[in-house]
Parts: C-alpha cells; structure tokens; sequence
C-alpha cells in the first residue's frame, strides 16, 4: 500500500526487509515503518539527519531536539545512539487514511528538522 502511493506521488521507494518502505526527498532519505502486528499505526521517519560527535555536542543536541519537538506539531526529534532521528507518528482510523494526512506529515517532518537546524546551530 505505502509503495503504491510513493509510486502515485512521483517517488521511488524501495522495501528492505519486508518492514520498511524508504524513498527520497529533496535530497534526504526518508522511511515508512511496517508494523504489521498493528496496521492502524503509521510511522514516517527521517533516520540519521544528524550525528553526534562528542558529549559536549550531544548535549546541545538534545536541547535542540527538546525544542523542535515542542514546536512541531506530531513531530518528535530523537536520539539513536549518536544520531538525530525525526518521526510522525499516527494511528489512522484505518491504514488507508494515511494518504490524506502524508502531505502535511511531511511537511512537519521537515519543519522539526528545520527547528532542529536552527537552534543547534545556534546553541
């Protein structure tokens, strides 16, 4: 279902695993999660957009990630060992309404980033 509509929407998404579905966009690779214990979860992700290179930086990392979070709507800015990670997550009330919603999902996935950017380039 998610490859067919990347497919729809000008994307060419690959699936590894059986369990994500991964494509690009305007230069970052992006990834859909399968879960297929629980198909009324749906969970756009932008994996490794940031490393982390010593403790004094992963501090301002997490300050950072604490901002873009609590300014974005449904995004959440994260650590992953020494990466930053960005997710949407949502329960649709069925796995097809994803399609309404993934426009706007993405729209805010890059806004956190964004967010993200700006304050741990300032800190």
């Amino acid at each position: 279902m998610y490859q067919g509509y990347l497919m729809e929407q000008g994307f060419r998404p690959e699936v590894l695993d059986g369990r994500l579905v991964t494509f690009m966009s305007e230069g970052g690779k992006y990834a859909i999660l399968v879960d297929e214990n629980d198909a009324g979860y749906f969970r756009l992700i932008f994996p490794n957009f940031w490393s982390i290179r010593d403790e004094a930086e992963r501090i301002r990392v997490l300050k950072a990630a604490d901002y873009a979070t609590a300014e974005t709507k449904v995004a959440k800015v994260f650590t992953v060992r020494d990466n930053v990670w960005a997710a949407i997550e949502a329960f649709p009330a069925s796995p097809e309404q994803f399609k309404a919603t993934f426009p706007r999902s993405m729209d805010a996935l890059r806004l956190s980033v964004r967010k993200f950017l700006e304050r741990v380039g300032a800190s």
